[in-house]
């Protein structure tokens, strides 16, 4: 609950916050990872720095949780934060790191506001901050608590390597160790820490494409201007061990028995095939419908595993849209506007950032409330930021 001193104070700021939060959140990065550049190695994506989206997001995540403490005093956005949180969990994140955050961030916001700042805004953005941060904290501990280990990352070894369409790669890896493996739900991912050829270690998310209760398998597209693509696609070999997160995220296929609209684009097809692997493993009988796009057949990365499965499910459709024509299928970029949307759907939605907008607009355009339509973002959420 954001206190009634602060309350005015944060309305009164938050217009000029949010303005100069983008150069608050770079001058906080640049504070926090010059003083500790050991971060960079297992935690922070020396990608997303360079190019600015880590910044963005931070930006934006404050801004909304700001935001909705002035309209909403008595509550939080628990949506955004169980994102985060599972976020942080997969990268074992622990509740002292947030003091540090703290130290940087309000060093950051000292120097950016110091034309305007007072000790009483300075104290509302720290009541603010804390509130958002214990928040956090209190989600992730009960993410914690649930895990079939007190060990978040553990070493799994490369079994099986395989090619994925024409510019993709499975791999299968079961445990290296004997640490407790934690039960993945279909839809959630893994964070996956990759040496690089500098020896810094650099963490993606990958959705889960498949697997069992021992095994875990994950599907990457090369993104040659990556870092963490090419020395995945190019070096890691079966026999190697990486170290994988507990499976995490909160858009999870959920257990009732009303229709699924399971909607991707490219490499975004990984977790429609993990939902599709799980309802063929339950003997599922619900009503699927499946719209994928792609720029041509050979670049669908999970086009067999996720054909094969469909034609498992006995109420399972499929619709497709290419780029590149090709005979009964949909030419060019997805619409709903001729889809026939079942009642009482529910929507999932994972691909490209401007695809997912399009198509949650259609959904709600379409009828579909909101709280049945989810998303799965990968790297920092620029939705937040409204970019």
């Amino acid at each position: 609950m954001l206190s009634f001193q602060s309350l005015p104070l944060i309305e009164a700021t938050l217009p000029l916050v949010g303005e100069r939060m983008p150069e608050i959140a770079k001058n906080f990065y640049g504070r926090m990872l010059t003083a500790h550049p050991e971060l960079f190695d297992g935690l922070f994506s020396r990608s997303n720095q360079k190019n600015g989206t880590q910044q963005q997001a931070l930006a934006g995540s404050i801004a909304v949780f700001a935001t909705y403490l002035v309209q909403n005093p008595d509550t939080t956005p628990e949506a955004m934060l169980s994102r985060i949180a599972h976020k942080h969990v997969s990268l074992d994140i622990q509740p002292e790191q947030y003091e540090v955050v703290y130290k940087y961030l309000f060093e950051a916001i000292a120097e950016e506001l110091s034309d305007v700042i007072t000790a009483e805004i300075a104290g509302a953005w720290t009541e603010v901050y804390w509130l958002m941060a214990h928040a956090l904290i209190k989600m992730e501990k009960g993410l914690y608590s649930g895990l079939a280990s007190d060990t978040p990352l553990a070493p799994w070894v490369v079994v099986k390597k395989e090619a994925a369409g024409s510019e993709a790669v499975t791999f299968t890896l079961e445990p290296a160790d004997g640490t407790p493996v934690s039960p993945a739900l279909p839809g959630q991912y893994v964070s996956v820490t990759v040496r690089m050829p500098d020896g810094i270690h650099q963490v993606r998310q990958y959705s889960l494409s498949a697997g069992t209760a021992t095994t875990r398998v994950f599907t990457t597209k090369l993104d040659a201007d990556g870092e963490v693509s090419p020395a995945l696609h190019r070096d890691v070999q079966v026999g190697d061990t990486l170290i994988l997160s507990v499976p995490c995220g909160d858009v999870t296929l959920d257990q009732g028995d009303g229709p699924l609209i399971l909607a991707s684009a490219g490499i975004g097809c990984t977790p429609s095939a993990s939902i599709l692997r799980s309802l063929v493993d339950n003997g599922s009988k619900r009503e699927v419908l499946v719209l994928h796009a792609e720029s041509n057949l050979q670049r669908w990365a999970l086009r067999d595993q996720m054909s094969e499965d469909i034609a498992l499910l006995e109420a399972a459709e499929l619709e497709l849209w290419l780029e590149t024509p090709s005979e009964g299928h949909h030419e060019g970029f997805m619409s709903l506007e001729n889809v026939a949307i079942p009642k009482d759907a529910s929507v999932y939605l994972c691909g490209p950032l401007p695809f997912m907008r399009s198509l949650r607009s259609q959904a709600l355009e379409s009828g579909v409330p909101a709280d049945r339509i989810h998303y799965e973002i990968f790297g920092p959420d620029l939705w937040l930021a409204g970019v």
